[in-house]
């Protein structure tokens, strides 16, 4: 009966059958315009303004901690419950700009990377630096992710055009778990088992590698030609466990005024090109994501920023007029998007330092706490997040 109704789908589908309608009650049943309309600002974050800020993100599996970093060298904790929306801390340590950071499956830990050629373990309990790691190659390191199963371990890519697989406990780079790109390391994502790495870099390039998981080794498997010298300045994996959805997904930014999604086809992580949406980036760091309900609702829906200073919504199954909302408030070019784990909660950030948190379209409710942001000076420094 599952084979029946997959053949009913078209070949690469991303989305749920038609037999998904358990999943989908769980996500209100709702349209995918509905779903994704938008009441307005429900709270601006200002406190890193004139520096860009490269990535924001919620905590996993939570709807109101929400982490930050910026190019000032510091990253901002923030708690938008109980309100109004706070700053609970600021960690400092870094002596340039934050590059990037990840939450520990947990949420106990962050990890950070940073132009100053280090990266940094943090308790997220009491903003504590529990650890400082040079860069092996003492380089710039520009990007990083945790190891979904062990987060004992972390991918750093660095300026020198290499991967490194970190044990955060030790310091150490694991040995076997370094790889070498063909440009600047920009940006990294696990599947969901953690058995496949993919990592692209400033010349165009995404590698996939196989990633051992006893020993933390990493073989070097495909290589995408995505464009000749466009930087891949954001890779978002998918994975489908569920008998209602099938076919791992790649969602890659490539500064080609186009948001990419790709298939993937093998165990080796080789990417066929499934479709594209038209956005602005050509020289940004943009980063995009997959909506964390997709896989239990009719349609698929992805976001991303652009430099048009929007946030940009697409249905990745809608043939035509793909295009399901923009928000517009930013005034600078959007670099990063995070939901929150029930999608009632979106957060972006620029090139400005803004972070922007919407709140998503619920009747008889007001939007509170919002800052007037016509009165925060927002000057729009280019950010290319080392990208050279």
């Amino acid at each position: 009966m599952n084979r029946a109704v997959y053949e009913d789908r078209p070949p690469g589908s991303v989305v749920p059958t038609s037999a998904a309608e358990a999943s989908r009650a769980m996500a209100g049943d709702t349209s995918l315009s509905e779903n994704y309309a938008f009441a307005g600002m429900y709270h601006v974050f200002d406190q890193h303004v004139d520096e860009a800020v490269p990535r924001v993100r919620f905590a996993n599996d939570d709807r109101h901690r929400l982490a930050c970093c910026s190019l000032d060298g510091s990253i901002s904790l923030c708690q938008l419950v109980p309100a109004p929306p706070t700053v609970l801390r600021v960690l400092r340590g870094h002596t340039r700009g934050v590059s990037d950071f990840a939450w520990s499956l947990s949420n106990d830990i962050l990890v950070s990377t940073s132009l100053d050629a280090t990266m940094r373990i943090w308790a997220s309990e009491d903003g504590r630096c529990i650890r400082e790691i040079p860069d092996p190659d003492g380089a710039e390191l520009l990007c990083c992710t945790f190891q979904p199963v062990n987060n004992n371990l972390t991918v750093v890519g660095n300026a020198k055009h290499n991967v490194h697989v970190m044990n955060i406990s030790t310091g150490k780079k694991v040995k076997g778990g370094s790889s070498k790109l063909t440009g600047r390391v920009l940006a990294l994502s696990f599947d969901a088992p953690g058995r496949l790495l993919w990592a692209g870099d400033d010349r165009g390039s995404v590698f996939s590698f196989l990633f051992d998981m006893a020993t933390g080794k990493l073989t070097k498997a495909k290589r995408l030609v995505v464009h000749e010298g466009s930087p891949v300045t954001s890779i978002s994996a998918r994975s489908w466990v569920s008998r209602e959805a099938r076919d791992p997904s790649l969602l890659i930014n490539a500064c080609l005024n186009k948001l990419l999604l790709y298939r993937v086809v093998d165990n080796e992580g080789t990417l066929q090109l499934k479709r594209s949406f038209p956005i602005e980036q050509s020289s940004h760091p943009v980063r995009s994501i997959f909506c964390p309900l997709m896989s239990f609702r009719q349609g698929a829906c992805v976001v991303t920023g652009s430099e048009d200073m929007c946030v940009h919504f697409f249905d990745v199954e809608r043939a035509a007029k793909a295009a399901v909302n923009k928000l517009q408030g930013h005034s600078a070019p959007v670099l990063d998007v995070s939901f929150n784990c029930d999608e009632s909660l979106l957060a972006s950030s620029d090139a400005s330092g803004m972070v922007i948190v919407w709140r998503r379209e619920q009747k008889g409710r007001q939007t509170p706490y919002c800052k007037d942001i016509s009165r925060i000076r927002m000057e729009r420094p280019v950010f290319t997040g080392g990208m050279k």
